[in-house]
């Protein structure tokens, strides 16, 4: 009724990519050419296998699934941040062998075979936008006005699509909240939101600060925490919703009282409007398995997780799988040096020349002058692995963290490979806690694969409570919402907090936003969790949590 002219007018709905790929269809009729989508890992020719291809090629070795899903994150990074490959292995640490030559083999295949990914849509028009004026002219008159929706998560190239297009008349209206742009890992550029003045001197900002969804307690408490950014417009939050109860901060020993508290506090809950939410999917583990046992229903919005086919995992089960049979020489040679021993690669190889059905150990053992040192060595892991082989799996994986010391070769590697010990560690703990009511190995792969099977395939139905990570929950609200695993190095991240310390404060003010964006789905019940030891190690609360009760402090 406020608009009755509306529907008269020709109002054109798009994504930009979808925009960009008209565009591109369009140039393609023009020039007599097809431009091939490659996002469809169905199709024969997708971006997956090429990147896996090509990664082949120049490492002589395979790429493992996280790997690749960084790779794709990398790419897409610098293509919507406008920059050269070269400048990213520059200002960024790198744990992709070769990653420029990887990079540019890729690009000329696709322009060689007229290949697009998701990216390419962006970068593609822009070219041609830029070389082509009768293409700009006819989508520069076609559209009067230009509205872009969720403004803080477009990306640096995909304003200067926009800013391209509205030239001259500038008839651009952004609706963004730069407090919740949470995609910078994929090109988000919040930035272009504070420039908003430089970009359209003639433009006008305005702050629609009024929150309809939250407590009095939790708009006031959220808006003083955001302030704490300092890259950022200046907003004063407020509601006219009551005050409901105090934002609950809850610390707890281990993660067992965690997940025990929020037994305990959702039982007189309205499970479909609540939430449990959390920095990583990999906090998703412990709780699915914790609500399973007390039969509570729950959807999994995120389904995707590498966790399952983790070279952790792998290293585990290989090594348990072994300790049954330790005639296995194909699953030796592949974890013989992560383990203590000090047993050599010819000492291997020697090994495999002889009876195939007889103990690794007893072969290596018949290594030509081989000294007491190794001698004693093979013997007490002979022992090891049979007892190994005698113990639960939850007391068995332990045996392997601390007596074959296999913590000390994640330790020695985290970096390497691109994580934090803790990161490796909180892995083991997962392991264990699925595994501790299995009484053997058997029963422990089945536990894990139906672990896996709830992660990939939790439906939605009325009654159950939601798991989500922040990044999944925007744009949601619920009742009651519990952020769990609030820790340093976790939430915020490790790498962030380096990032600070080195005077880069555009990570951890990431960060602050996504806590910001997770506070903010809750509508009257907001608990915060936070946990001081996991697998063994102490934690230090979130520095955000420390930021918050300050603020709370100050109500």
């Amino acid at each position: 009724d406020s608009f009755p002219n509306l529907a008269s007018l020709k109002v054109h709905f798009s994504t930009i990519h979808a925009f960009c790929f008209s565009l591109l269809r369009e140039y393609a009729y023009m020039k007599n050419m097809t431009y091939r989508l490659i996002e469809d890992e169905r199709n024969k020719i997708n971006k997956y296998s090429l990147l896996k291809q090509i990664y082949y090629k120049l490492n002589n070795d395979y790429i493992t699934e996280e790997k690749l899903d960084n790779l794709l994150n990398i790419i897409g990074y610098v293509k919507n941040m406008m920059i050269d490959i070269e400048e990213y292995v520059r200002n960024n640490k790198v744990d992709i062998a070769n990653l420029t030559d990887i990079f540019r083999q890729y690009e000329k295949y696709k322009r060689c075979n007229n290949l697009i990914d998701f990216d390419d849509m962006l970068t593609i028009s822009l070219e041609i936008l830029k070389n082509n004026r009768y293409l700009l002219d006819k989508y520069r008159n076609k559209y009067d006005f230009i509205q872009l929706d969720e403004g803080q998560d477009t990306s640096k190239i995909q304003l200067e699509l926009i800013k391209l297009l509205a030239e001259p008349k500038n008839n651009v209206f952004i609706v963004a909240d730069d407090d919740q742009s949470i995609y910078g890992f994929r090109g988000a550029y919040p930035q272009g939101l504070l420039n908003f003045k430089k970009l359209y001197p003639e433009g006008k900002l305005y702050f629609m600060e009024k929150n309809y969804r939250s407590s009095k307690n939790i708009v006031t408490s959220c808006n003083k925490f955001i302030k704490s950014n300092l890259k950022r417009y200046d907003k004063n939050i407020y509601t006219d919703n009551p005050y409901y109860e105090p934002i609950n901060i809850v610390k707890v020993k281990s993660p067992a009282e965690q997940y025990d508290y929020i037994l305990n506090s959702i039982k007189d809950k309205d499970l479909s409007n609540s939430a449990i939410l959390f920095r990583n999917n990999l906090s998703a583990l412990g709780i699915i398995h914790t609500l399973e046992k007390n039969k509570i229903p729950f959807y999994m919005r995120d389904r995707k997780i590498r966790f399952f086919n983790h070279w952790l995992v792998n290293d585990i089960l290989n090594l348990l799988i072994f300790a049954q049979d330790t005639s296995q020489m194909e699953i030796y040679e592949n974890i013989y040096y992560k383990i203590k021993g000090y047993i050599s690669k010819k000492q291997v190889n020697y090994a495999k020349t002889l009876n195939p059905n007889s103990c690794v150990f007893d072969r290596i053992l018949d290594f030509p002058g081989i000294n007491d040192f190794y001698k004693r060595n093979l013997r007490e892991l002979k022992l090891d692995f049979k007892k190994l082989s005698k113990l639960r799996p939850a007391d068995a994986i332990n045996y392997i963290e601390h007596i074959l010391e296999y913590d000390l070769y994640l330790k020695e590697n985290a970096i390497k490979f691109g994580y934090t010990y803790d990161n490796l560690s909180s892995m083991l703990f997962y392991l264990k806690l699925i595994s501790e009511d299995c009484e053997n190995l058997q029963e422990f792969l089945g536990r894990l694969k139906y672990i896996e099977g709830l992660y990939t395939n939790s439906n939605r139905n009325k009654n159950a409570i939601t798991l989500s990570t922040i990044h999944s929950a925007k744009g949601l609200e619920f009742e009651n919402v519990y952020m769990i695993d609030l820790i340093d190095g976790e939430f915020p991240s490790t790498s962030s907090i380096d990032a600070y310390l080195k005077g880069d404060i555009d990570q951890l003010e990431e960060e602050r936003r996504l806590f910001y964006v997770g506070m903010t789905r809750a509508k009257k019940h907001l608990t915060l969790l936070t946990i001081k030891n996991m697998n063994g190690s102490r934690k230090e609360e979130s520095r955000f949590l420390l930021e918050l009760q300050k603020c709370s402090n100050n109500d």
